[in-house]
């Protein structure tokens, strides 16, 4: 009687194992935004501002760190957390905090408050069929966004990551307009790319095409860890 109560149980055990296979918990990949607690992000950046009435091209080229620092109960009663942003103009000043931003994972999104303006940086689980606006939350005009890459292997410089995914938010190219802005996100690090062109020409009287106005902003990994 015990032998056959012993099998009846082994059977009731190997059943509920494979029912639990075939019922995973669904994996959402938060760690994509990186808001680990002291996880801090160096980059390389590089911004441009083109005038050409001002007959402006200036670039500035700094270091940028950012920290996910203490968490706070924002104004909807979430908890979100600090996202502290530092510049120096190279690696040998001292950091100077620039900005005090904040950041929250609620349910399926994941935004940042960027200069009090609410943009939803990825939804999760990341899929190819994922479409939303960044700035749904805010009163800036829309840009919808994608995923373009997802969960690739990436080489910036000699830092492996994998995986990454790649967020595109515009692509738009004319004879006067050339626009590309996209995010590159490494799991557990969170962003490590950025590329951010709005460039706009102008024909002038001998047919010539010139550059006008625009920005340009490009963010890249120097390394990260936990302070």
């Amino acid at each position: 009687m015990k032998t056959q109560y012993y099998y009846f149980s082994l059977i009731f055990l190997f059943a509920a194992l494979v029912s639990c296979d075939k019922n995973p918990a669904p994996e959402f990949h938060h760690e994509y935004f990186g808001m680990e607690e002291g996880r801090y992000v160096v980059y390389d950046v590089t911004e441009i501002i083109h005038d050409d009435a001002l007959n402006l091209h200036d670039t500035s080229i700094y270091q940028l760190k950012t920290v996910w620092a203490d968490t706070f109960v924002d104004n909807q009663n979430r908890v979100a957390r600090e996202f502290h942003r530092y510049v120096r103009p190279t690696e040998n000043d001292p950091w100077v905090l620039q900005d005090v931003w904040s950041g929250i994972i609620d349910g399926i999104r994941a935004e940042l408050v960027e200069e009090n303006q609410r943009v939803v940086k990825l939804v999760f689980a990341p899929t190819q069929n994922k479409i939303w606006d960044a700035n749904a939350y805010n009163q800036d005009e829309e840009r919808i966004c994608f995923y373009r890459d997802i969960h690739s292997d990436t080489l910036i410089d000699n830092a492996a990551f994998d995986p990454t995914l790649v967020v595109e938010q515009d692509q738009f190219n004319s004879l006067i307009d050339s626009v590309h802005r996209y995010d590159m996100y490494a799991k557990g690090v969170g962003l490590i790319y950025k590329y951010d062109r709005d460039l706009h020409y102008q024909i002038n009287g001998q047919s010539q095409i010139y550059l006008n106005e625009g920005t340009e902003k490009y963010y890249r990994f120097v390394s990260t860890g936990i302070q």
